[in-house]
């Protein structure tokens, strides 16, 4: 099967599953991987105008990336009418594990074999004394961001929250492990709506 052939058979099938009202995002958390998520949770919820879905699933195995797009998608999910399912498989990690968690409560869903990984925002930088300041301005923001988020998502608090998912160091997790600290709602092979 040529290049051209394996390409329109991915965009088939890519488009075959948003049709059934399903995203699988495997990839890299950036601006250009994370708009199609953006405008097809968009498109469902305002330009769909016969028979809303009454769910949306949102499939994820991601090693993270830009907490920016991971935000921004975020709030798109957050602000969906039409409940977000999410399933990790795989690995979620970082940026897509917040992306995971955002999910709507009672619809998150682990894979039996998922690996997640949760950390702490890593950055660097570098410039004049005023371009450290504001980038560490940005910093605090995000890590102020993800500990609500983290919050908001799990039900735990700052101090558990920093004990168990947010310490210095990495933290690797197995589904049930994940499931008992309010990162998924269920920890299930079943992947259909």
């Amino acid at each position: 099967m040529t290049t051209d052939n394996s390409l329109q058979l991915e965009q088939t099938h890519s488009q075959a599953l948003a049709d059934a009202g399903m995203y699988v995002f495997m990839g890299e958390v950036d601006n250009e991987n994370i708009k199609p998520i953006v405008e097809w949770i968009l498109h469902e919820n305002h330009v769909v105008k016969i028979k809303k879905r009454k769910e949306l699933l949102l499939m994820v195995c991601s090693e993270g990336g830009d907490m920016g797009a991971a935000f921004a998608l975020i709030d798109v999910i957050h602000s969906s009418i039409i409940p977000v399912k999410t399933v990790g498989l795989g690995v979620i990690a970082s940026a897509g594990l917040l992306i995971f968690i955002a999910g709507h409560r009672g619809r998150r869903v682990l894979t039996p074999n998922t690996s997640i990984l949760s950390h702490q925002f890593s950055w660097s930088t570098e410039g004049k004394a005023h371009e450290l300041f504001a980038t560490m301005r940005e910093f605090e923001l995000t890590q102020a961001r993800m500990l609500a988020h983290y919050e908001a998502c799990t039900g735990l608090n700052p101090e558990q929250i920093r004990k168990h998912l947010l310490p210095p160091q990495d933290i690797w997790l197995g589904a049930e492990e994940a499931l008992a600290l309010g990162i998924c709602d269920h920890v299930s092979a079943v992947t259909k709506n």
